[in-house]
């Protein structure tokens, strides 16, 4: 009987692969999405340290509905903010596995509009 990998389980082994090319140093943090059904988190890690600088999620800001586009950009501005005031200006981006669309390509924008570079 074959195994039933669910979407998650794929989405992991995808997150996997990125990780092991992608690492976040002091001079260019790594800047981490991970979204549910029903919210969004992000964090931006220092990964030689293994320290998170800065994190919020759509639960923290206490957002109504966090699982929409607007939510994601809401989070990704203020994460953006968070950055600047920490004078982080360039990270690598994580996407986690997922695809770049909807909800992570909403948050993406969203921090490159408050002027962080990746």
């Amino acid at each position: 009987m074959a195994k039933v990998i669910s979407r998650n389980d794929e989405r992991i082994r995808r997150h996997k692969r990125v990780r092991a090319k992608i690492s976040g140093t002091k001079g260019c943090p790594r800047l981490n999405v991970f979204r549910s059904n029903k919210n969004i988190h992000a964090q931006i890690v220092d990964d030689v340290k293994g320290v998170t600088l800065v994190a919020t999620s759509s639960v923290a800001m206490k957002i109504a509905n966090g699982g929409n586009v607007e939510a994601a950009k809401t989070v990704g501005s203020e994460i953006g903010k968070m950055a600047k005031a920490k004078k982080i200006k360039k990270v690598v981006f994580d996407r986690g596995g997922y695809i770049y669309h909807g909800r992570v390509k909403a948050f993406a924008e969203a921090v490159r509009a408050e002027g962080l570079e990746f």
